[in-house]
């Protein structure tokens, strides 16, 4: 392989145009490359009709012949689409924490050998956007014998990594006194406390109270150290006597008439029947029939 450099960064490679030795046909322009972060090695690099758009090919490290302006290979078939990225990533926008937590920043960018595709160094910001101008923001430049382990999205690296960076670009907000690094902030960030899975509660469910258990000491203490109430006495208001004349009017009684007697009317003569005796039926007298006459 030719090279023109001894190191590449991944920033030189992307948009560079993939070419055929044989024919000079162009294949499509570099838009990702293809990491083994357990190797720390640069394996594939991806190749899209343009930049954006287009199918997803591949071409191996080894596959490539001369790497300058433009990326030379041997022949048409050195471009596959049959490559299973899945174990590999890019390292774009990875967290780097140290093993005590603290965070450096996020990767936007690595250095690499690309005779054997060793990593040697990765280059991180605050933001792990490449697209964003290394004008704009401060990068660092970190040794890749830093980490210590590696995830999909987080790269662990040794404690007091801070003090090893080497400092690439100064940011606009850092040269206005505005910027600082994120190991750097003084601002304590707020980490939500995980509750364990065994006080867990399944969603609905209401956590029980209980009134706190108190011994007859507590309550004797607390009487004794309570301030007494004191009975609120009863105000005397003195009101100012005003004089008042009354005068005596004798009240006249009246006297009712007396009521009058009823007259009760007695028998002439005393009932010579025996009022024991069977009442006899009485006889009315017969009315006589007059006669009808005639009259002319």
């Amino acid at each position: 392989m030719t090279i023109s450099a001894q190191l590449l960064q991944r920033a030189d490679l992307i948009g560079t145009q993939v070419i055929t030795r044989d024919t000079g046909r162009k294949l499509g322009v570099i838009n990702q490359v293809w990491v083994d972060i357990d190797q720390r090695q640069v394996v594939a690099l991806g190749v899209r009709n343009t930049l954006f758009t287009g199918e997803q090919r591949y071409i191996l490290l080894d596959s490539i012949r001369q790497i300058g302006d433009v990326i030379l290979v041997e022949h048409d078939d050195d471009v596959t689409e049959a490559l299973n990225t899945y174990n590999y990533s890019t390292l774009i926008d990875s967290e780097i924490v140290t093993e005590t937590g603290e965070v450096l920043g996020r990767v936007r960018g690595f250095k690499f050998d690309p005779e054997t595709g060793d990593i040697t160094d990765l280059i991180l910001a605050s933001i792990g956007l490449p697209w964003i101008p290394a004008q704009l923001i401060s990068t660092y430049e970190l040794p890749i014998e830093e980490i210590v382990s590696t995830g999909p999205d987080r790269i662990i690296v040794f404690e007091g990594a801070e003090t090893r960076l080497r400092q690439l670009t100064v940011g606009l907000l850092e040269r206005v006194g505005l910027g600082a690094p994120p190991w750097e902030s003084d601002e304590d960030e707020y980490y939500q406390p995980i509750t364990p899975s065994s006080n867990q509660l399944p969603s609905g469910a209401r956590s029980p109270v209980y009134p706190p258990q108190r011994s007859r000491s507590d309550y004797e203490a607390d009487w004794e150290t309570a301030p007494r109430r004191r009975r609120r006495q009863p105000e005397y208001v003195e009101y100012e006597e005003e004089e008042y004349e009354y005068e005596e009017h004798p009240r006249s009684r009246q006297v009712k008439p007396p009521a009058q007697a009823m007259p009760i009317e007695l028998p002439e003569s005393e009932p010579t029947a025996d009022p024991w005796e069977e009442p006899q039926p009485i006889r009315l007298e017969q009315r006589q029939k007059q006669e009808e006459y005639d009259h002319e």
